[in-house]
């Protein structure tokens, strides 16, 4: 049985003991993420890479990618006229490669830089943790969680990669014409839900694990907050319109919100920097996505079934930009650019990084290794498709003026 009983038991025992003996799906996905002792975050059944892995990130394939944000935040540095220290807040570090890239960077290339620099890495995850530190011993780090950053501390840049996309998000589907929420329940239950609201099995695939002991269900009913509504009004999406089909289903990120309103407070002045996979709000809610972003990663390989593999598998969301833009703007930062990943990394010297193998002396299987790395990298159709945000709160009209080279795209 691919699924964590003890987890699946837990997490039934939180929907008996809820008021309707049903959890929104945000709080399923909490808790098969993120449950303090068997979520897949906190457990040893985490595992980022290409061997043995459920997914990769862009610093396993090189550490191209940390050097070249190495250079934007070095501009971003002389921007703000030097300030000591210059704090960089990763959030969610994952193996601390991309920390250990970064700083090796600075510390060999820019040595005033990082005698300037304080690294602070907020991670959630203990296992994550603690082989961040493993790795980073002979680096000054620093490990807190966001809320003890106090409020207007940081100077510098608050920056994430493929955090957003792991937040918990709330699912909904439209029946005649009306959105609805979805919800989770397990069939072991003898629960019979009001006549207002239907049920609608989870999908099955079975042939990537077998189901637990506790099969969870789910059931639709009225929204759970007026934040979904809220949300959708923020974004100018209208799911009345004809467009969308009888059964249209999708996600919205609520905590990405609160997330992003945290990190504004805390920052003085300086940049937020995001970057994962996404889409404009127009795109994200296209009625042709009519199941969603959904994802799952297990072993490599990719499904939309949550409700297998659970604490043994990742889950995530697309992340949706407009909602960050405008978030941002109410927490007072400005938005400073949104591009493609690939376009950022070739506009910071990844174009220069491809052309000079053509010079160096390395074994062809090296050379082709190397260039296959740096082509994943900026390939439209994976992570080059990846989307770079960037936000700023506390700039002069000086600073604001200077343009950051990532987003300085050749004529």
């Amino acid at each position: 049985m691919d699924s964590n009983p003890t987890l699946c038991a837990a997490i039934a025992n939180h929907i008996t003991t809820s008021p309707q003996q049903r959890i929104t799906f945000a709080q399923f996905m909490d808790l098969a993420l993120y449950h303090p002792e068997y979520g897949y975050y906190s457990s040893d059944a985490l595992k980022i890479g290409f061997k043995g892995g459920d997914f990769f990130t862009s610093p396993n394939l090189c550490t191209d990618f940390g050097e070249l944000l190495a250079e934007q935040f070095f501009q971003m540095w002389e921007i703000l006229g030097k300030p000591i220290p210059f704090s960089l807040v990763e959030m969610g570090a994952g193996q601390g490669l991309l920390a250990l890239h970064i700083l090796k960077y600075h510390q060999q290339h820019y040595p005033d830089f990082f005698t300037a620099l304080e690294y602070i890495i907020v991670e959630k995850s203990p296992t994550l943790r603690q082989e961040q530190q493993e790795r980073l011993h002979e680096f000054p780090v620093r490990w807190c969680n966001l809320e003890d950053i106090p409020s207007n501390a940081i100077a510098g840049c608050f920056f994430s990669n493929e955090l957003v996309d792991a937040f918990p998000v709330h699912q909904f589907i439209l029946e005649t014409g009306e959105l609805r929420e979805i919800y989770v329940t397990t069939s072991n239950l003898t629960f019979q839900p009001p006549s207002s609201e239907s049920f609608s099995p989870p999908p099955i695939a079975e042939e990537l694990g077998e189901r637990s002991n506790f099969a969870f269900v789910e059931v639709t009913g009225e929204p759970s907050t007026p934040q979904l509504a809220e949300y959708l009004d923020l974004v100018e999406m209208d799911f009345t319109q004809s467009a969308y089909p009888d059964g249209y289903r999708s996600e919205i990120n609520l905590a990405a919100g609160d997330w992003l309103s945290i990190v504004a407070d805390r920052l003085q002045r300086g940049y937020v920097l995001t970057i994962d996979y996404g889409y404009p709000a127009s795109r994200y809610y296209n009625p042709r996505r009519s199941q969603g972003t959904l994802q799952c990663y297990y072993h490599h390989r990719y499904h939309d079934n949550p409700y297998i593999n659970i604490g043994r598998q990742d889950i995530t969301a697309h992340v949706d930009f407009t909602a960050l833009e405008r978030w941002g703007e109410r927490c007072n930062l400005k938005n400073i650019g949104f591009i493609q990943q690939g376009l950022f990394l070739m506009a910071l010297g990844l174009g220069e990084r491809i052309a000079a193998l053509s010079y160096q002396k390395q074994p062809l299987s090296e050379l082709l290794q190397r260039r296959d790395a740096l082509q994943q990298l900026i390939d439209p159709t994976g992570l080059g498709g990846f989307g770079v945000l960037v936000q700023s709160k506390g700039l002069n009209d000086r600073e604001t003026s200077q343009s950051l080279k990532g987003l300085t795209l050749p004529e």
